[in-house]
This record gives structure tokens, sequence and C-alpha cells, in this order.
């Protein structure tokens, strides 16, 4: 009789084993933890198949037409009786139904097996059973306007019932395309009955501000969490029993209006908009020394990416010195605050007296459906020479004049009225020493600076409560500005061909604040380089217009504009345009010949 070895026999045992495990599936079988089930609840789908098969051979896709399928886990099992090897592979996904009536599950595939289909009912929520665990956990959520503007913040607000403790739990964000969510604030806490029923509820609120137009629906967030099992009968142990529960907050469907027609500025949708300026008290400033200005925008229910520049105009007499902007956006009474902050530091070279230019920024009243203005009022100031200031400063030497002759004036009468003086206070006031002279003196300068003190502090607490009631007025305050004049158009497009037709008009138009700003942007379209601000001469075609730049921004700077419309300041619009389409033609000229140069050093082929 012919022995086997041990080795042949492991090798025949893992063969039969290896055949065994790659077998075929038999069956495959689908179940569902409940039916019918609630509107907000989340059915167990369970897969099961009867034989080995591949962990990623299950396709969750033909749920989605009805249901949201949320994560699927999947085990596998392997038992050996008697040489007889069992496998099986169990897949295990949630799934939320969004709509009430008559679902069907459809047959799923797994390597060749189906499982039978699942006819699932979907009822209302008022339809649970009195006493049921059901409705011991809920979600419900709630928006202020159903139909806004786009980029227009929606107030969202999410609420989590539970009538007992969690061991555990987590509630997503909500969700919908095309939109930016952002939580606003911490979670708020309280206790409150509902049909007779107490419940510890936690309030989430999120700000959805829209990015595209049409209708949405905005998906209610998912709450998942563990719960003690009730009738457990665990009378001993460390560990309690506990259960998964799944509830779903309803959606809500909300229609966003495009941009309305005729808004030819940069799209900014709110209830309060406004601009403030930080500027050195009085009107007069020495030619040469820096003057700092400081603008803020501020602006209710928007992003920081929302905010548009901030324009800024000054005569060419100045020179500016500007430092980045800031943005920042903050949370306030449910709603998003951002800013931004430009910070320039100004020199006035020459002397003079100058119109510094209204700031203007127009936004959409998302309230009054009607566009609005921020505004900084225009101011004047007048520059002197260094020389004049110099020259203004020998008050003191006069007042000390004054001074004197008043305290000689005062001794004279002192010393008529010592000679009335009887000899008893005669004598006594000889007896005065110089050191109670010099005491009273410092109890008298004590006594100054003492009230000087006083004073610089009662100002300054003056001046701290007017700030913070004007921040106070800032972050509160529901309205914006009064409207300004509807003149200060912008252009959208900023490609060097719109500019230049847009300055073609206004130039045609002899409009002189449109005017300059045109040409500034159509400058800023001729640059490759990040200047602060577009000017003549910047680049070597356009020097000739500089001449009549200057002109034209003397003339719109002058104290008095009674004459703009004279025969002189007319010459100034032609020559302006003349130089214009000169500069333009040698700009034109110096981008072809680029071009054919760049053709000539990479040949085509």
């Amino acid at each position: 009789m012919k022995v086997v070895s041990l080795s042949t026999f492991i090798f025949i045992f893992l063969c039969t084993f290896s055949y065994s495990a790659n077998a075929d599936i038999n069956s495959v079988e689908a179940t569902i933890d409940r039916n019918p089930v609630m509107l907000d609840e989340a059915i167990r789908l369970t897969v099961t198949a009867d034989g080995s098969a591949d962990r990623d051979a299950f396709d969750s896709s033909p749920l989605l037409k009805d249901f949201v399928v949320g994560r699927t886990s999947v085990s596998s099992q392997t038992s050996i009786v008697n040489f007889d090897t069992k496998r099986t592979t169990v897949w295990t996904t949630t799934l939320f139904p969004r709509k009430e009536g008559t679902f069907t599950i459809p047959a799923l595939s797994v390597e060749g097996k189906s499982t039978k289909p699942i006819r699932v009912k979907v009822i209302p929520v008022q339809e649970q059973g009195q006493g049921s665990v059901a409705r011991d956990y809920y979600v419900t959520t709630d928006i202020d306007l159903k139909e806004a503007y786009l980029n227009q913040q929606l107030l969202y607000t999410v609420k989590l019932y539970l009538s007992g403790s969690i061991e555990r739990g987590s509630l997503q964000a909500p969700e919908m395309q095309n939109a930016d969510i952002k939580q606003l604030g911490e979670d708020k806490q309280y206790s409150d009955i509902v049909n007779g029923k107490r419940y510890q509820i936690i309030e989430r609120q999120f700000a959805v501000i829209p990015q595209a137009s049409g209708e949405f629906t905005l998906r209610g967030p998912i709450f998942t969490g563990e719960v003690l099992a009730p009738n457990t009968n665990q009378r001993f142990g460390f560990f309690n029993r506990t259960q998964q529960i799944n509830r779903v907050g309803p959606d809500i469907t909300i229609t966003i209006k495009p941009i309305p027609q005729g808004i030819d500025y940069p799209w900014l949708p709110s209830e309060m908009v406004r601009v403030d300026e930080e500027w050195p008290q009085g009107d007069q400033f020495i030619a040469g020394e820096p003057v700092t200005r400081i603008v803020t925008l501020t602006a209710l229910g928007v992003v920081e990416e929302q905010l548009p520049d901030i324009p800024e105009f000054y005569p060419p007499s100045f020179k500016l010195y500007p430092d980045q902007s800031t943005t920042t956006t903050v949370e306030r009474d449910q709603n998003l605050i951002s800013q931004r902050q430009t910070s320039l530091a100004i020199i006035p070279t020459q002397p003079g007296s100058y119109v510094l230019p209204e700031v203007t920024i127009p936004w959409f009243n998302t309230l009054t459906e009607k566009t609005e203005y921020a505004t900084i009022a225009a101011r004047t100031i007048n520059v002197v020479s260094p020389n004049a200031k110099t020259a203004a400063q020998p008050l003191a030497p006069s007042a000390t004049s004054n001074t004197a002759t008043d305290v000689k004036e005062n001794d004279n009468v002192s010393e008529k009225n010592a000679a009335s003086l009887n000899e008893n206070e005669t004598n006594a006031a000889a007896q005065t020493t110089p050191e109670t002279s010099a005491t009273d003196r410092i109890w008298f300068y004590t006594a100054c600076v003492s009230l000087l003190v006083s004073t610089l502090l009662l100002v300054g607490w003056i001046y701290t409560g007017i700030k913070l009631r004007r921040i106070k007025r800032l972050l509160q305050s529901p309205s914006g500005y009064v409207a300004a004049p509807q003149g200060n158009q912008q252009i959208v497009n900023n490609t060097e061909s719109d500019a230049f037709k847009f300055l073609l008009k206004t130039l045609t138009k002899q409009d002189v604040k449109a005017s300059e700003g045109a040409l500034v942007k159509w400058l800023a379209a001729l640059e490759s380089e990040n200047k602060p601000r577009a000017l003549p001469g910047n680049i070597p075609e356009t020097k000739a217009i500089k001449p009549y730049f200057d002109a034209l921004v003397a003339l719109r700077f002058s104290p008095s504009q009674a004459n703009v419309k004279s025969q002189s300041n007319k010459q100034i619009f032609v020559d302006l345009l003349d130089a214009v389409k000169t500069s333009r033609k040698q700009w034109l000229d110096k981008e072809s010949e680029k071009a054919q140069r760049l053709s000539t050093l990479y040949p085509a082929g």
C-alpha cells in the first residue's frame, strides 16, 4: 500500500478549499428593517450573498432614482464544517426616502444573481402611531425666504428634537447645488414641550448664499445617532445595548432670481451698505507732509469676495502710496458682515485749493429692490507751503508780550493798593517767607495739572462713547445711505476694445468726471504691469496724452467749474481725443510687431 506524504495531503486540502471558496455564489437575498416607513426615517437595506463574492460586487446606483443612498458597509464570513466551506458576504446600506408614496427597491444583481424587488410604502410623519419610539427623535427645517436674488443671503434654521438621551450622534450640513453654505455661530440648546412631550432641542443656523439663478432644492440635513435600546432585559454587565437611529430634515424648494436688467455695476445685493473714512482733523495741509486716509466699505449679508474695489481719484499733483487692502467677514445677529478697508498715504506736492471728489459705491437694496449708493461726500482742502506754516508761528511771543504787559499793569495796581494798606497788614505781608510763596505756587500748578488731566479724561470718555455708538450703528442699523445721483456708471467689460469704445463715447459727451474715469480704465487695459494706478506716460505709447490729461484733471479739480462748456475747454476734449487715437495706433502697432516676432521665433509645424 502506497503511503501519502503529509505535504501531498496538505496540497490536496488547500486545492479543495480554494476551489470551494472561489465557487460561484448560489443566491442573493435583499431585506429591509421596516415597511412602511415615515418620510423622515431611514431604511436599512441588507443584501446577503450565499457564496464567495467580491466585496465591490454590490452596485447601489439603481437605488438613486427614488432614494438618497447613504454609506454602505460590507462584511464577510467563512465557515468550514467537515471540509465543507461556506462563505457569505453581507452589504448594509442606508436609504432615505425624499417623497411620500409607494416605491420599489429594484432587483439588485451580484455576480449574475439577482434579488427580488421590494415594494416600500412611505407615509407622512403625521401617521405615526401613539407612543411610537420614532417620534422620540426628529428634525425640522425652516428658511426665512423662499424667493431671493442671486448672491443674497438666506437664513436656514435646523432643529433637532430629542426626547431622551443619546449615546453619540452627528448632524450633517444641508446641501444645495451652486450655493455657499456656512454655519452661523454656535449651537443653541434649550428645552420645550411639543404635543405634551418634553424635548431637548438643539438649534443650528446656516447662511445660504446662492451662486446661480433658477429653482433649487435645499436638501435637509441627516442626523445619525445611537440611543439606548428599549426593553433590553439586561440586569448585569458593563455595557448597555444601543440601537442606531437615522433622521432626515424636510427638503425646501427655493427660487433664485437673476440679476435685474439695467445693472451695470458690480452686483452687491444687501440690506445695508455703507462707506466710511478716517481723515485728519481740519482741511488745511502742508505741502510735502503725508496724510493718511482710511476708507472702509461695510456690507450686510454678503461674503468678503463679493465686495467691490473702492474707487479712488485724486488730483495729479498728489503723490499716492497705497497699502494692500484687507477684507474680513464676521458673524453678528444671524448675519454675515463683510468689510473691505483700504489705507492710502497722500502727499500733496503743490500749494493750492483742491476738491477731492465724492466716493460713490452703488449697491442693490434687497428690501426695496432698488439701486442705492453708499457715498463719502466731496471735500475741499487747502494746501499751504512749508514757509507759510513757519510764518504763522510768531503767535507765542506776542502772547508772551501781552502777558508781560498785563503783569506790569497788575504790579502797578498792586503797588497802589499796597500804599493804602494799614501798617499791621504791611507788617504781616512783610513776614511772608519765600518758602511759603513757593509752596503756594506748587499747589497752584498741581491743581492746574489735575484740572487738565480731568478734562482730557472727560474728552476721551466722550470720544470713546461716540465711537462705540458709531460702531453699534454700523452693526445694527437696518438702513443704508440716501441715494446719490445716478451718474457714476462703470465699465463692466475690461477688454481694451470695450474700454476704448466707452472712452470715445464719454469724450464725445464732454463729461469731465466720466472722461477721466474712462481714460484711466482704458490705460489700465493697455498696461501689462500691475501699477497702483494707470496714468499717461506709464508706457511710452501714452506719453502724448499726459499734457491733455493734466488739463482735464485741472479742469475737474478747479474750485469753480462755471466755464466747463467754454470754447477753450471744449478744445481740451478735441485735443485729448486726437492724442488718444494716436497713442492707441502706436500701441496696436507695437502689439502687432510682438505677435510677428513671436511667430518668427516659434514657426508653425
